[in-house]
């Protein structure tokens, strides 16, 4: 229980995939306007990244490992499980709630080339993580994508009304904040073990 705590824990603050890994930012920094658009692509992110540390799990470890044959497919392999898993994803949303689908826009189909999702599953077949190690790094991995995306849009609704200088507006000011919660997150790397 203690190991799979600092697995989540560890994936959400020490190891987070956009803050410490620098995986996920296209989606990080296109989606993390609106703290509502944000939360709502964290949260489908951190299902894709969930069902993603199931599924590569066994096709890892059932099918690839005891034919030989991860050498050769398991890129393609964690690509066709990734975005089938977005696609119903998509589906889903559009159901539920075509505004989110309309706020997310490009953004949704892009979690099929999220190298976010693909670093996962390529992460649990080197770590060599059993099923329920996988959920936990899948869902820590997911709740840390959530918690960056949450913070970033958070600071940027407020920048909304700051005084910035025209020299960094925009683009350059969204740079050295993303910089700036990037060097808080590796304070972070002296609390956990991994």
């Amino acid at each position: 229980m203690k190991e799979l705590f600092f697995i989540i824990a560890g994936s959400v603050l020490v190891n987070n995939f956009v803050l410490s890994r620098f995986l996920g930012e296209c989606p990080f920094l296109g989606v993390s306007r609106k703290l509502e658009t944000a939360v709502s692509m964290g949260i489908a992110t951190t299902f894709v990244l969930t069902m993603t540390s199931v599924a590569t799990y066994f096709i890892q470890f059932y099918i690839l490992e005891p034919f030989g044959l991860s050498r050769f497919l398991q890129i393609v392999s964690f690509i066709l499980v990734i975005a089938s898993l977005v696609q119903l994803v998509e589906m889903v949303i559009l159901k539920t709630s075509p505004a989110l689908y309309k706020a997310l826009g490009i953004y949704l189909p892009l979690i099929t080339t999220n190298c976010a999702v693909l670093g996962l599953a390529l992460l649990i077949a080197i770590k060599r993580y059993n099923l329920i190690q996988s959920v936990a790094f899948g869902l820590g991995a997911g709740i840390g994508f959530t918690l960056a995306m949450a913070l970033m849009a958070g600071i940027r609704e407020e920048m909304e009304f700051a005084d910035i200088p025209e020299a960094l507006q925009g683009a350059a000011i969204v740079l050295i904040t993303a910089g700036l919660l990037s060097m808080a997150f590796l304070g972070f790397s002296g609390l956990i073990p991994m």
